[in-house]
């Protein structure tokens, strides 16, 4: 699996996630979303995702620049 997939998978994951925990414990958790949505925009802007950064030191490595 691609670097590009598996950034795209978490981010999504995340999301659904803190919006279930949203509806059925807190809704504080919608800021967890807020956060992954603002860190989704920054990386479209500027080409940095600590997500790469972390997956690259576990040694997930990829052809394709994210």
């Amino acid at each position: 699996m691609s670097i590009t997939r598996i950034v795209m998978a978490t981010a999504g994951s995340f999301i659904l996630i803190s919006l279930l925990l949203a509806h059925f414990v807190n809704p504080n958790w919608l800021w967890f979303t807020a956060f992954v949505g603002a860190n989704l925009l920054q990386s479209s802007f500027t080409g940095f995702c600590p997500l790469v950064k972390v997956l690259n030191k576990l040694g997930v490595r990829s052809s394709e620049a994210f």
